[in-house]
């Protein structure tokens, strides 16, 4: 079981994924459009909407693809 300061990053993570994967719908894009405009594996944005841990240049090139600003996915 995650230490209290673990799980705060773990549910942190999971709430950026559901924005992600709000977005994206929002936008009516499939997770494999969404990886091709963000110059990504699918696979990718599929951990990254579970919750599993990203890379920042990833979450960037989403935002991008996206059109919203990273502070929208992180906030």
């Amino acid at each position: 079981m995650p230490s209290a300061d673990e799980q705060w990053i773990l549910d942190t993570r999971r709430a950026i994924g559901d924005r992600v994967r709000i977005q994206r719908i929002h936008r009516n894009l499939t997770q494999e459009r969404l990886a091709e405009a963000a110059g990504l594996d699918r696979s990718t944005i599929q951990r990254m909407e579970y919750g599993a841990e990203s890379k920042v240049g990833h979450l960037l090139k989403v935002a991008k693809a996206l059109r919203v600003h990273v502070r929208d996915l992180l906030a």
